[in-house]
């Protein structure tokens, strides 16, 4: 029963989850002394792990969408500081690695759902 390579394990997307609130939850307390990130309120979207668990790519979108550099920006100067974080958090073999990224999820779903209220799309979706 072998597994495809893009098929995500349980443990994989359990280790995800409690990374994804483990930051959520210093984040909102305020625990990263950052001007920028005390002053956004940043949601985690999603934490992606690597197979072996050494690698998590965090998906982050500051509430409202304003100054998205500048908290991706301050969250990659903090990154030191919300790997300990979670390794002391979670008991693991290794820390995971943090690389942050925007998500665009929500800009690409707010595209399509526009281009589904076009007149020409929604005519040809109702079958002229």
């Amino acid at each position: 029963m072998n597994k495809e390579p893009q098929e995500k394990s349980v443990r994989t997307l359990r280790v995800g989850e409690q990374v994804r609130h483990i930051l959520s939850e210093v984040l909102q307390r305020g625990d990263v002394h950052d001007e920028t990130l005390a002053s956004h309120m940043v949601s985690i979207t999603e934490v992606r792990m690597s197979p072996d668990l050494r690698h998590a790519t965090v998906f982050v979108k500051p509430l409202l969408g304003r100054d998205e550099e500048a908290v991706l920006k301050a969250l990659r100067t903090n990154t030191a500081y919300l790997q300990r974080e979670v390794a002391h958090r979670i008991k693991m073999k290794y820390a995971a690695k943090l690389k942050f990224l925007a998500d665009e999820s929500f800009d690409e779903g707010s595209h399509i759902d526009a281009l589904l209220r076009k007149p020409e799309v929604a005519r040809d979706l109702d079958g002229e």
